[in-house]
Protein backbone atom coordinates (compact mmCIF):
# COMPACT_ATOMS: atom_id res chain seq x y z
CA UNK A 1 0.00 0.00 0.00
CA UNK A 2 1.65 3.28 -1.06
CA UNK A 3 1.98 6.03 1.52
CA UNK A 4 -0.50 8.90 1.17
CA UNK A 5 0.84 12.09 -0.36
CA UNK A 6 -0.37 14.52 2.29
CA UNK A 7 -1.06 18.15 1.31
CA UNK A 8 -0.08 17.63 -2.31
CA UNK A 9 -2.95 19.89 -3.46
CA UNK A 10 -2.59 23.63 -3.76
CA UNK A 11 -5.13 25.81 -1.88
CA UNK A 12 -6.70 26.69 -5.24
CA UNK A 13 -7.11 23.02 -6.12
CA UNK A 14 -8.72 22.31 -2.74
CA UNK A 15 -11.20 25.17 -3.18
CA UNK A 16 -12.04 23.98 -6.71
CA UNK A 17 -12.65 20.42 -5.53
CA UNK A 18 -14.79 21.53 -2.57
CA UNK A 19 -16.90 23.69 -4.85
CA UNK A 20 -17.37 20.84 -7.32
CA UNK A 21 -18.26 18.50 -4.43
CA UNK A 22 -21.03 20.86 -3.37
CA UNK A 23 -22.43 21.49 -6.84
CA UNK A 24 -22.27 18.03 -8.43
CA UNK A 25 -25.44 15.95 -8.44
CA UNK A 26 -23.57 12.81 -9.56
CA UNK A 27 -22.78 10.44 -6.70
CA UNK A 28 -19.83 8.82 -8.47
CA UNK A 29 -18.24 12.22 -9.17
CA UNK A 30 -18.65 13.29 -5.53
CA UNK A 31 -17.06 10.00 -4.44
CA UNK A 32 -14.03 10.58 -6.69
CA UNK A 33 -13.61 14.13 -5.41
CA UNK A 34 -13.72 12.87 -1.82
CA UNK A 35 -11.05 10.27 -2.60
CA UNK A 36 -8.68 13.01 -3.77
CA UNK A 37 -9.48 15.29 -0.82
CA UNK A 38 -9.07 12.50 1.73
CA UNK A 39 -5.79 11.48 0.14
CA UNK A 40 -4.67 15.11 0.47
CA UNK A 41 -5.57 14.93 4.19
CA UNK A 42 -3.11 12.07 4.62
CA UNK A 43 -5.56 9.15 4.72
CA UNK A 44 -4.31 5.80 3.43
CA UNK A 45 -6.13 4.12 0.58
CA UNK A 46 -7.36 1.48 3.00
CA UNK A 47 -8.78 4.16 5.31
CA UNK A 48 -10.45 5.94 2.40
CA UNK A 49 -11.99 2.69 1.18
CA UNK A 50 -13.47 1.95 4.60
CA UNK A 51 -14.65 5.52 5.14
CA UNK A 52 -16.46 5.80 1.78
CA UNK A 53 -17.60 2.19 1.59
CA UNK A 54 -16.11 1.64 -1.85
CA UNK A 55 -13.66 -0.93 -3.12
CA UNK A 56 -9.88 -0.54 -2.58
CA UNK A 57 -9.47 -0.91 -6.34
CA UNK A 58 -11.67 2.14 -6.96
CA UNK A 59 -9.71 4.19 -4.42
CA UNK A 60 -6.38 3.11 -5.86
CA UNK A 61 -7.48 4.03 -9.39
CA UNK A 62 -8.67 7.55 -8.54
CA UNK A 63 -5.73 8.22 -6.21
CA UNK A 64 -3.55 7.60 -9.24
CA UNK A 65 -5.68 9.03 -12.07
CA UNK A 66 -7.80 11.76 -10.42
CA UNK A 67 -6.69 15.08 -11.87
CA UNK A 68 -7.58 18.05 -9.58
CA UNK A 69 -6.84 20.44 -12.44
CA UNK A 70 -9.22 18.68 -14.83
CA UNK A 71 -12.48 17.93 -13.04
CA UNK A 72 -14.05 16.77 -16.29
CA UNK A 73 -11.79 13.71 -16.02
CA UNK A 74 -13.81 12.60 -12.99
CA UNK A 75 -16.91 12.08 -15.15
CA UNK A 76 -17.76 8.99 -17.15
CA UNK A 77 -17.24 9.13 -20.89
CA UNK A 78 -20.84 8.24 -21.56
CA UNK A 79 -21.93 11.49 -19.93
CA UNK A 80 -20.15 13.45 -22.63
CA UNK A 81 -21.45 11.19 -25.35
CA UNK A 82 -24.95 12.11 -24.16
CA UNK A 83 -24.04 15.78 -24.03
CA UNK A 84 -23.10 15.73 -27.71
CA UNK A 85 -26.70 14.76 -28.46
CA UNK A 86 -27.82 18.30 -27.61
CA UNK A 87 -28.63 19.78 -31.00
CA UNK A 88 -28.79 23.47 -31.78
CA UNK A 89 -32.60 23.16 -31.87
CA UNK A 90 -32.57 21.58 -28.39
CA UNK A 91 -30.39 24.34 -26.98
CA UNK A 92 -32.49 27.03 -28.64
CA UNK A 93 -35.70 25.60 -27.14
CA UNK A 94 -34.00 25.23 -23.73
CA UNK A 95 -33.02 28.89 -23.66
CA UNK A 96 -36.51 29.91 -24.76
CA UNK A 97 -38.17 27.70 -22.14
CA UNK A 98 -36.05 28.87 -19.21
CA UNK A 99 -37.20 32.45 -19.86
CA UNK A 100 -40.85 31.42 -19.58
CA UNK A 101 -42.89 30.87 -16.45
CA UNK A 102 -43.79 27.17 -15.98
CA UNK A 103 -47.43 28.24 -15.56
CA UNK A 104 -47.40 29.54 -19.15
CA UNK A 105 -46.85 25.93 -20.24
CA UNK A 106 -49.57 24.53 -18.00
CA UNK A 107 -47.47 23.47 -15.00
CA UNK A 108 -48.49 24.05 -11.37
CA UNK A 109 -44.98 24.50 -9.99
CA UNK A 110 -43.55 27.99 -9.82
CA UNK A 111 -39.96 27.66 -11.00
CA UNK A 112 -37.76 25.62 -13.30
CA UNK A 113 -35.17 23.23 -11.97
CA UNK A 114 -32.65 21.55 -14.24
CA UNK A 115 -34.50 18.26 -13.75
CA UNK A 116 -37.85 19.76 -14.74
CA UNK A 117 -36.28 21.43 -17.76
CA UNK A 118 -34.72 18.13 -18.83
CA UNK A 119 -38.09 16.36 -18.48
CA UNK A 120 -39.94 19.02 -20.46
CA UNK A 121 -37.28 19.11 -23.21
CA UNK A 122 -37.39 15.32 -23.49
CA UNK A 123 -41.13 15.46 -24.18
CA UNK A 124 -40.76 18.39 -26.56
CA UNK A 125 -37.76 17.15 -28.58
CA UNK A 126 -37.47 13.42 -27.97
CA UNK A 127 -33.86 13.90 -26.81
CA UNK A 128 -33.24 12.60 -23.31
CA UNK A 129 -30.55 14.54 -21.48
CA UNK A 130 -29.81 14.43 -17.77
CA UNK A 131 -30.37 17.36 -15.43
CA UNK A 132 -26.60 17.75 -15.03
CA UNK A 133 -26.22 18.04 -18.80
CA UNK A 134 -28.94 20.69 -18.92
CA UNK A 135 -27.22 22.53 -16.10
CA UNK A 136 -23.90 22.51 -17.96
CA UNK A 137 -25.54 23.88 -21.08
CA UNK A 138 -27.14 26.70 -19.13
CA UNK A 139 -23.89 27.57 -17.39
CA UNK A 140 -22.06 27.68 -20.71
CA UNK A 141 -24.75 30.04 -21.93
CA UNK A 142 -24.01 32.30 -18.90
CA UNK A 143 -27.06 31.33 -16.85
CA UNK A 144 -26.88 30.85 -13.09
CA UNK A 145 -29.34 29.69 -10.45
CA UNK A 146 -30.01 32.81 -8.39
CA UNK A 147 -32.43 34.16 -5.83
CA UNK A 148 -35.31 36.25 -7.07
CA UNK A 149 -35.06 39.84 -5.89
CA UNK A 150 -37.60 41.55 -3.70
CA UNK A 151 -36.84 45.13 -2.70
CA UNK A 152 -38.80 46.88 0.05
CA UNK A 153 -36.52 49.88 0.54
CA UNK A 154 -38.65 52.25 -1.56
CA UNK A 155 -41.62 51.63 0.79
CA UNK A 156 -39.75 52.00 4.07
CA UNK A 157 -39.60 55.09 6.26
CA UNK A 158 -35.96 55.47 7.42
CA UNK A 159 -36.95 57.70 10.36
CA UNK A 160 -39.48 55.18 11.67
CA UNK A 161 -36.93 52.40 11.27
CA UNK A 162 -34.27 54.34 13.17
CA UNK A 163 -36.67 55.13 16.02
CA UNK A 164 -37.80 51.52 16.25
CA UNK A 165 -34.24 50.22 16.23
CA UNK A 166 -33.32 52.52 19.11
CA UNK A 167 -36.42 51.49 21.04
CA UNK A 168 -35.65 47.83 20.46
CA UNK A 169 -32.06 48.33 21.55
CA UNK A 170 -33.29 49.87 24.81
CA UNK A 171 -35.61 46.91 25.42
CA UNK A 172 -32.82 44.42 24.84
CA UNK A 173 -30.40 46.14 27.20
CA UNK A 174 -32.92 45.81 30.04
CA UNK A 175 -34.00 42.27 29.07
CA UNK A 176 -30.42 41.02 29.00
CA UNK A 177 -29.48 42.62 32.31
CA UNK A 178 -32.77 41.91 34.13
CA UNK A 179 -34.48 38.91 32.49
CA UNK A 180 -36.69 38.42 35.53
CA UNK A 181 -38.23 41.86 34.85
CA UNK A 182 -38.47 42.01 31.05
CA UNK A 183 -38.58 39.56 28.14
CA UNK A 184 -38.52 40.49 24.46
CA UNK A 185 -40.38 38.13 22.12
CA UNK A 186 -40.89 38.37 18.35
CA UNK A 187 -44.22 37.18 16.92
CA UNK A 188 -45.29 36.33 13.39
CA UNK A 189 -47.41 34.03 11.23
CA UNK A 190 -46.33 31.87 8.32
CA UNK A 191 -47.68 29.19 6.00
CA UNK A 192 -46.15 25.99 4.63
CA UNK A 193 -47.43 24.24 1.50
CA UNK A 194 -47.28 20.57 0.61
CA UNK A 195 -45.21 21.62 -2.37
CA UNK A 196 -42.83 24.32 -1.26
CA UNK A 197 -41.88 26.68 -4.07
CA UNK A 198 -38.20 27.42 -3.94
CA UNK A 199 -37.16 30.97 -4.59
CA UNK A 200 -34.25 30.17 -6.89
CA UNK A 201 -34.57 30.09 -10.64
CA UNK A 202 -32.40 30.06 -13.72
CA UNK A 203 -31.56 33.42 -15.22
CA UNK A 204 -28.82 35.27 -17.06
CA UNK A 205 -25.77 36.05 -14.93
CA UNK A 206 -25.98 39.52 -13.48
CA UNK A 207 -29.77 39.59 -13.74
CA UNK A 208 -32.50 38.44 -11.37
CA UNK A 209 -35.93 37.39 -12.40
CA UNK A 210 -39.03 38.65 -10.68
CA UNK A 211 -41.27 35.72 -9.79
CA UNK A 212 -44.79 35.67 -8.42
CA UNK A 213 -45.61 33.78 -5.26
CA UNK A 214 -47.90 30.80 -5.75
CA UNK A 215 -49.65 28.60 -3.23
CA UNK A 216 -50.32 24.94 -3.81
CA UNK A 217 -53.10 22.82 -2.39
CA UNK A 218 -52.58 21.61 1.13
CA UNK A 219 -51.28 24.20 3.55
CA UNK A 220 -50.37 24.47 7.22
CA UNK A 221 -50.55 27.81 8.98
CA UNK A 222 -48.42 28.61 12.00
CA UNK A 223 -48.44 31.37 14.60
CA UNK A 224 -45.39 31.58 16.77
CA UNK A 225 -42.99 33.56 18.90
CA UNK A 226 -39.30 33.48 19.68
CA UNK A 227 -37.56 34.93 22.74
CA UNK A 228 -34.55 37.06 21.93
CA UNK A 229 -32.47 36.13 24.96
CA UNK A 230 -32.27 32.36 24.49
CA UNK A 231 -34.02 31.80 21.12
CA UNK A 232 -36.74 29.71 22.77
CA UNK A 233 -39.55 29.09 20.28
CA UNK A 234 -43.27 28.58 20.81
CA UNK A 235 -45.25 27.71 17.67
CA UNK A 236 -48.96 26.91 17.28
CA UNK A 237 -50.60 25.17 14.32
CA UNK A 238 -53.80 26.97 13.32
CA UNK A 239 -56.50 26.63 10.67
CA UNK A 240 -56.18 30.25 9.58
CA UNK A 241 -54.95 33.57 10.83
CA UNK A 242 -57.51 36.05 12.15
CA UNK A 243 -58.01 38.30 15.15
CA UNK A 244 -59.93 35.78 17.27
CA UNK A 245 -57.34 33.05 16.74
CA UNK A 246 -54.59 35.60 17.40
CA UNK A 247 -56.12 36.37 20.81
CA UNK A 248 -56.59 32.67 21.56
CA UNK A 249 -52.95 31.87 20.76
CA UNK A 250 -51.68 34.79 22.82
CA UNK A 251 -53.68 33.47 25.78
CA UNK A 252 -52.04 30.05 25.36
CA UNK A 253 -48.68 31.75 24.94
CA UNK A 254 -49.22 33.67 28.20
CA UNK A 255 -50.02 30.42 30.03
CA UNK A 256 -46.78 28.86 28.81
CA UNK A 257 -44.74 31.82 30.04
CA UNK A 258 -46.60 31.74 33.37
CA UNK A 259 -45.91 28.01 33.76
CA UNK A 260 -42.23 28.59 33.05
CA UNK A 261 -42.24 31.25 35.80
CA UNK A 262 -44.03 28.94 38.25
CA UNK A 263 -41.52 26.16 37.54
CA UNK A 264 -38.84 28.47 38.95
CA UNK A 265 -40.55 28.37 42.36
CA UNK A 266 -43.00 31.24 42.03
CA UNK A 267 -46.72 31.22 42.79
CA UNK A 268 -49.17 31.27 39.89
CA UNK A 269 -51.38 33.90 41.54
CA UNK A 270 -48.41 36.30 41.74
CA UNK A 271 -47.68 36.22 38.02
CA UNK A 272 -49.53 39.37 36.97
CA UNK A 273 -48.10 41.42 39.81
CA UNK A 274 -44.55 40.09 39.96
CA UNK A 275 -43.95 38.16 36.73
CA UNK A 276 -41.85 39.52 33.86
CA UNK A 277 -43.25 42.11 31.49
CA UNK A 278 -43.46 40.83 27.93
CA UNK A 279 -42.57 43.06 24.98
CA UNK A 280 -44.08 41.41 21.90
CA UNK A 281 -42.66 42.64 18.58
CA UNK A 282 -44.98 41.97 15.65
CA UNK A 283 -45.95 43.27 12.24
CA UNK A 284 -48.86 45.46 11.18
CA UNK A 285 -51.33 42.78 10.08
CA UNK A 286 -54.84 44.21 10.39
CA UNK A 287 -56.01 41.52 12.83
CA UNK A 288 -53.11 42.38 15.17
CA UNK A 289 -54.58 45.86 15.56
CA UNK A 290 -58.32 45.20 15.76
CA UNK A 291 -59.57 47.45 18.54
CA UNK A 292 -61.74 44.93 20.37
CA UNK A 293 -58.82 42.47 20.45
CA UNK A 294 -56.42 45.14 21.75
CA UNK A 295 -58.98 46.06 24.41
CA UNK A 296 -59.27 42.45 25.57
CA UNK A 297 -55.50 42.06 25.60
CA UNK A 298 -55.09 45.10 27.83
CA UNK A 299 -57.57 43.63 30.33
CA UNK A 300 -56.60 39.95 30.22
CA UNK A 301 -52.86 40.01 29.53
CA UNK A 302 -51.70 42.90 31.64
CA UNK A 303 -48.07 41.74 31.47
CA UNK A 304 -48.03 42.19 27.70
CA UNK A 305 -47.09 45.21 25.63
CA UNK A 306 -47.38 45.05 21.85
CA UNK A 307 -44.80 46.99 19.83
CA UNK A 308 -45.38 47.08 16.11
CA UNK A 309 -42.63 46.96 13.51
CA UNK A 310 -42.15 49.85 11.11
CA UNK A 311 -43.99 49.27 7.84
CA UNK A 312 -42.25 46.91 5.39
CA UNK A 313 -39.53 45.96 7.89
CA UNK A 314 -39.57 42.17 8.31
CA UNK A 315 -35.76 42.29 8.54
CA UNK A 316 -36.12 43.48 12.16
CA UNK A 317 -38.12 40.41 13.18
CA UNK A 318 -35.82 37.53 14.12
CA UNK A 319 -38.58 34.93 13.77
CA UNK A 320 -38.31 35.52 10.02
CA UNK A 321 -35.06 33.54 10.26
CA UNK A 322 -37.01 30.62 11.71
CA UNK A 323 -39.53 30.58 8.86
CA UNK A 324 -36.78 31.15 6.29
CA UNK A 325 -34.60 28.32 7.63
CA UNK A 326 -37.56 25.95 7.94
CA UNK A 327 -38.74 26.57 4.38
CA UNK A 328 -35.19 26.22 3.15
CA UNK A 329 -34.92 22.87 4.95
CA UNK A 330 -38.07 21.42 3.37
CA UNK A 331 -37.63 23.06 -0.04
CA UNK A 332 -36.52 19.85 -1.76
CA UNK A 333 -39.21 17.64 -0.22
CA UNK A 334 -42.60 16.58 -1.50
CA UNK A 335 -45.18 15.52 1.08
CA UNK A 336 -47.99 13.03 0.61
CA UNK A 337 -50.29 14.58 3.20
CA UNK A 338 -50.75 17.59 5.45
CA UNK A 339 -50.21 15.34 8.47
CA UNK A 340 -46.81 14.27 7.17
CA UNK A 341 -45.77 17.90 6.71
CA UNK A 342 -47.15 18.86 10.12
CA UNK A 343 -45.14 16.13 11.90
CA UNK A 344 -41.93 17.39 10.33
CA UNK A 345 -42.76 21.03 11.11
CA UNK A 346 -43.44 20.15 14.74
CA UNK A 347 -40.03 18.51 15.04
CA UNK A 348 -38.33 21.46 13.37
CA UNK A 349 -40.17 24.30 15.07
CA UNK A 350 -41.04 22.95 18.52
CA UNK A 351 -38.64 20.11 19.24
CA UNK A 352 -35.37 21.83 18.40
CA UNK A 353 -34.39 19.91 15.26
CA UNK A 354 -34.11 23.04 13.09
CA UNK A 355 -30.57 24.40 12.88
CA UNK A 356 -30.54 28.17 12.34
CA UNK A 357 -27.61 30.44 11.55
CA UNK A 358 -28.64 33.39 13.67
CA UNK A 359 -26.13 35.85 12.24
CA UNK A 360 -27.06 35.28 8.62
CA UNK A 361 -28.99 37.85 6.64
CA UNK A 362 -32.51 37.39 5.37
CA UNK A 363 -32.16 37.34 1.60
CA UNK A 364 -34.57 39.55 -0.31
CA UNK A 365 -36.14 40.85 2.89
CA UNK A 366 -36.00 44.63 3.26
CA UNK A 367 -32.44 45.87 2.93
CA UNK A 368 -30.72 42.61 3.88
CA UNK A 369 -29.94 43.81 7.41
CA UNK A 370 -28.84 41.51 10.18
CA UNK A 371 -32.06 41.31 12.15
CA UNK A 372 -30.50 40.29 15.46
CA UNK A 373 -30.05 43.52 17.39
Amino acid sequence: MPLPAKNFLTPEQVIGLQKALKESELAHVRERILIILLQNDGRTQKEISRFLGCSPRTVAYWCMHGDPDNLESLHNKREYEHYRKATSEYIELLLKTVEQSPSDLGYEFGRWTAERLATYLTMATGLKLSSSQVRRILKRKKYSYTWAKYDLSSKQDPIERALFRQRLSDYLVIARDYPELLQVWFWDESGFSLRVIRRKNWGKKGQRKSITGQRCRGRINVMGAIRESDRKRVCFFIKKGNADIFLEQLQQFNELIKQEWVNKGNRSEDFQAHGPRIILILDNASFHKRQDILSQLSKQLTNFRLDFLPAYSPDYNIIELVWHSCKEYIAHRLFQSVDELKLLLDRLLNQGELVIKWHRQIKNKGNNHHIAA
